[in-house]
């Protein structure tokens, strides 16, 4: 037996579930349900160190660099999930946050477990995508043991990458190479070693905050308001209507008109109608205050 993986506590035997498939469907949904639970508390014990990931992370793409996801098997879905949802959101370019899993996209529908041992393809994969010093790679791995995810975050160690382990155990081989650690311990599974569940879970939990947390401190949000969004369908042209009303504190005629003006972009109409601005001078007092909607805002105020 591996005693790294003996060792490990997502390998661990959950007491709580030992007889699972003898208990009545409602008492074994209840069980997976109090194990779901114990997931928030094991997040908060980390937030110490989500912290110094989001800031780090804020350093790199205010100055210019990209951020990657690189896991495998649920790990690698759960980085390409949360990468895929911030243009939509944020408004971000595809480019400047990327998720990558062991065994490429086909990976994403189709297990390829096995690929999650290759180390040199991890390796290769960093080299492919160009990290530079100037970016950040963030990878994920529930053992902290898959070769792929190890030797991609040595690699960008190597080129002088922030690097950050999001994994579900202490001490792993993924930490030995991370230059920041996050390690939410959510105990064995209600199936033993299937970390698609808790830990699964925390994984989501902490990359909805390194993205979300970034985010909000590079000023895509106004208050809480994803004003970076672009309306490219009807429900997300509805809530843009919606935010420019509530953050322009004009009606639904003028937050439709202010939109179409501005190109369907939601920040700059709410810009255009706090400022008085055309679109042109808008977006370039915008691009000066870094697209901070606040900060440009308040320019705005104080030049009058």
């Amino acid at each position: 037996m591996n005693d790294y993986f003996a060792g490990l506590t997502t390998e661990g035997i959950n007491p709580e579930s030992q007889m699972i498939d003898e208990l009545d469907t409602e008492r074994m949904l209840q069980l997976i349900n109090q194990e779901d639970a114990k997931v928030p508390a094991a997040v908060a014990a980390e937030l110490p160190h989500i912290s110094t990931a989001v800031k780090a992370l804020h350093k790199t793409l205010s100055g210019g660099g990209k951020m990657f996801y690189i896991g495998a098997g649920t790990s690698g879905r759960l980085g390409v999930l949360d990468a895929s949802e911030c243009p939509p959101t944020f408004g971000t370019d595809p480019e400047m946050i990327q998720g990558h899993i062991a065994g490429g996209d086909i990976a994403l529908r189709l297990a390829a477990e096995g690929c999650e041992d290759d180390g040199d393809e991890g390796r290769a994969l960093v080299d492919r995508i160009g990290v530079t010093d100037r970016d950040a790679v963030i990878g994920i791995s529930a053992s902290g043991s898959a070769a792929f995810v190890i030797e991609a975050v040595r690699r960008a160690a190597e080129l002088g990458a922030v690097t950050i382990a999001v994994v579900n155990n202490k001490a792993t081989k993924l930490e030995e190479v991370s230059g920041i650690t996050i390690a939410p311990v959510v105990g064995p599974e209600v199936i033993v070693g299937s970390t698609r569940l808790k830990a699964g879970t925390a994984q989501k939990l902490v990359l909805n905050m390194l993205t979300t947390g970034t985010m909000v401190k590079l000023g895509k949000t106004f208050n809480n308001l994803m004003v970076d969004m672009k309306a490219s369908n009807k429900k997300l042209y509805d809530r843009s209507v919606r935010m420019i009303e509530m953050a322009a504190g004009v009606d639904h005629p003028a937050a439709e008109a202010a939109l179409k003006l501005a190109s369907m972009d939601c920040k700059l109409a709410i810009m255009m109608i706090k400022s008085g601005m055309d679109a042109e001078d808008a977006r370039r007092v915008l691009a000066k205050c870094g697209g901070n909607l606040k900060k440009a805002i308040r320019v705005c105020s104080k030049a009058i």
